[in-house]
């Protein structure tokens, strides 16, 4: 029985010191910020809206997604091998829902990283729940921009903000439209719509231009003629209409059965191929800042739409499809410049990169905004047309 006794002791002893070990190994392979280790795909959760009023973009962001992971893939992946998989959650651009979506993302399929989503409002949501858990975060086209400097230390976005949008609308309207009045119409519950506007209304001003209304509306609103009777009564010659592509078409389409002749300009919300097929004829001749033109002849737009186009059938992709490809590819450079999947080394990454993608050359400030430039696009012939590439500022 002591002879026994002894063996199990050594036994024991043995099982101790190999489980010690072990534990040690673990440590030095490494850990992602929500402890799965680091060998299998590297899951990347991406929250877009793929149903409900801005499905096109959610869509155009996945199709996008899609193209990037079989490239990298397909080149061998990163880390050693390893392959990259897209993990995706529908938050149909609701506040609520986008919540939930990168919590599920983040404590059930151990996501190491965050694409997304489409809207500042989702974003704004979204983006404390990534810090505190420490999982890098970038959104490819929320331009608001309380979205990183509320979002906290890990959220990042591959689009410029508001204000430079803003800014470069109404320098446009007063440079080469040579507008001296504009109106504005918003929607008051759209923390995209706002933004646009504010930035809009104080550097029109500033360039010595009068805006003679800032009226706004609520969400959903479907009847605008109230407002645009009182902007028909200034005779503007611009009509700044800072919304998304859903909405545009019924705002414009008013406009002109009221007579108002003013040049209607917007924001990056316009690109959809939506906005030229229900709007027509209403919108044809309006300007809009956007992100990239599928006319740019930039060595790395071209490479892009032809693996897009391959891909999807001959489909040309949007900004919003260029901006989710640029946002997956900035944390893909990143995790291969850490070296890990690990948050903070993925963040210290993110935040260092001085990258070229499809929207440009991208750097980024102390708040994690990217520095880089943008387009104006006409509506021509019911096309979108490059018009003039605008540089950083």
């Amino acid at each position: 029985m002591k002879r026994n006794i002894k063996v199990l002791a050594v036994l024991t002893s043995v099982l101790v010191t190999a489980g010690v070990l072990a534990g040690c190994s673990t440590k030095k392979t490494g850990t992602t910020s929500n402890n799965a280790t680091e060998t299998g795909d590297i899951k990347i959760g991406a929250v877009l809206p793929l149903t409900g009023s801005i499905a096109s973009f959610g869509i155009s962001s996945k199709e996008a997604l899609t193209v990037l992971e079989e490239e990298i893939n397909n080149k061998g992946g990163i880390l050693n091998g390893r392959k990259i998989k897209f993990i995706y959650e529908d938050d149909a651009n609701k506040q609520d829902q986008s919540t939930n979506a990168i919590t599920k993302l983040i404590d059930s399929e151990k996501v190491v990283a965050i694409i997304g989503s489409v809207s500042s409002g989702s974003c704004l949501a979204m983006g404390p729940i990534a810090t505190q858990k420490k999982i890098p975060m970038i959104t490819g086209t929320a331009t608001n921009a309380d979205v990183t400097t509320k979002g906290g230390n890990y959220v990042f976005r591959a689009c410029y903000l508001d204000p430079f949008q803003g800014k470069t609308a109404a320098k446009f309207a007063s440079t080469d439209l040579k507008a001296k009045k504009a109106a504005v119409l918003y929607d008051m519950g759209s923390d995209y719509s706002k933004g646009l506007a504010d930035a809009f209304v104080s550097s029109f001003q500033g360039a010595g231009g009068t805006v003679t209304n800032n009226l706004t509306y609520n969400t959903g609103d479907k009847d605008f003629k109230a407002q645009l009777t009182k902007i028909k009564e200034n005779n503007v010659d611009v009509l700044f209409l800072p919304e998304y592509y859903d909405a545009v078409p019924l705002i414009a389409k008013q406009a002109k059965e009221l007579g108002i002749t003013a040049t209607m300009i917007g924001g990056d919300g316009w690109d959809s191929p939506d906005l030229i097929k229900n709007g027509g004829a209403a919108v044809e001749g309006g300007y809009f800042v956007n992100h990239y033109s599928p006319d740019d002849t930039a060595q790395q737009v071209q490479d892009f739409l032809k693996a897009y186009k391959a891909k999807w059938n001959g489909k040309t992709p949007d900004a919003l499809a260029a901006l989710a490809y640029d946002a997956g590819k900035l944390l893909v450079d990143a995790i291969s410049k850490a070296g890990t999947t690990d948050g903070a080394k993925v963040r210290d990454a993110v935040q260092n990169l001085n990258d070229t993608v499809v929207s440009g050359n991208i750097t980024f400030d102390k708040d994690r905004n990217p520095v880089k430039g943008a387009v104006i696009i006409k509506i021509e012939n019911g096309k979108q047309v490059l018009k003039t590439k605008v540089a950083a500022n």
